[in-house]
């Protein structure tokens, strides 16, 4: 069965399944629902722990061997499976597809797995757990969502603060959940329960936002300037490489461009979506950035971005150093300001 990560605590008070998968590119939800199925475990008698993790020098036949052998006291087993790279490979998956069909009903069973990719997911083995077991698919926290739950989480604190605080921390931590966990307890530590000030918040919340080269085209497409700006400022600090930014950019400007001419050839939106095959937050972002974009400025927006490319491979001098990050900047606020 599939669990939405808010109803586990519901489901724990009720009863503890043989077998759970968690999957999820977010670290910290995934960490805390494991130790929310751990704690549950050891109340109901799993005293003994074994945890796996399957490297290039693991063996399938560990697992069964988990699974099958008692516990030196005679008590339940909590069996934990970490898969990090999320494939286990032919053999490895007929091994799950085993195990979920032997499980042993004294045992707690927790496979850990990144977030699965499309292909994956239509897997058999993955099919078999979801089928025999509890599989808990977490999201990814959007920018967007991450001022409520900063704001959850600082109830759970007693603390509250107002929006503009909860913007600021959000700025101060995107892309960093646990650091945004971090500070949220720090906060706890340094200021009685109650409201907290901007001036509080402001002196307290480091600057531990982690920027993915790919969700720059959120910024463009929403016409959000400053979170542009930070994020490619960010990246540049992080050492990012310069050329797959532009490609991320450049690759963005290409999809709108020919999004744009689908329509003045009057296609409709939601087929060209369906056709690029785009989807989730970006494709609620599409419709209102195509709306303020000409075919002059994206067409104008490549040709920018071949500059830029030029840049990048020395083609063009350079007048001083981090000019090619500042023509970058300059071609996302080409896309972001129109």
């Amino acid at each position: 069965m599939q669990l939405r990560i808010d109803a586990l605590d519901t489901h724990l008070t009720k009863s503890v399944a043989p077998l759970y998968v968690i999957t999820s590119d977010e670290h910290l939800l995934a960490l805390e629902a494991a130790d929310k199925i751990r704690k549950s475990a050891r109340a109901h008698g799993c005293s003994e722990r074994d945890v796996l993790t399957v490297d290039r020098s693991f063996k399938w036949g560990e697992l069964q061997a988990a699974n099958q052998s008692q516990s030196l006291f005679g008590d339940k087993k909590l069996i934990e499976l970490h898969i990090p790279t999320g494939k286990p490979g032919k053999d490895g998956g007929q091994a799950l597809q085993q195990y979920a069909s032997t499980l042993n009903p004294d045992n707690v069973t927790i496979i850990t797995l990144p977030k699965l990719d499309w292909v994956t997911q239509k897997a058999a083995w993955v099919g078999s757990l979801q089928q025999t077991g509890v599989y808990i698919d977490i999201p990814l926290v959007e920018r967007s969502q991450l001022p409520n739950w900063i704001g959850v989480r600082l109830a759970a604190q007693q603390l509250s603060a107002d929006r503009q605080s909860l913007d600021f921390i959000a700025d101060r931590v995107e892309g960093n959940l646990l650091a945004a966990h971090q500070e949220i307890q720090k906060l706890a530590l340094l200021h009685p329960p109650g409201k907290l000030s901007f001036e509080q918040i402001h002196d307290a919340v480091l600057n531990v936002a982690r920027y993915d080269v790919f969700k720059l085209n959120e910024a463009m497409l929403a016409g959000d300037v400053a979170r542009l700006v930070r994020m490619i400022d960010g990246l540049k600090g992080e050492g990012e490489a310069l050329p797959l930014v532009l490609w991320a950019i450049a690759e963005e400007c290409r999809i709108l461009l020919k999004l744009k001419s689908g329509m003045t050839q009057g296609r409709p939106l939601s087929a060209l979506l369906k056709e690029y095959r785009i989807w989730g937050p970006r494709e609620r972002l599409m419709e209102p950035a195509l709306r303020r974009l000409s075919l002059a400025t994206l067409e104008a927006a490549l040709q920018q971005a071949a500059q830029v490319d030029k840049m990048v491979k020395g083609l063009r001098a350079k007048a001083f150093a981090g000019d090619a990050w500042d023509a970058l900047l300059q071609l996302g606020l080409t896309v972001a300001r129109s």
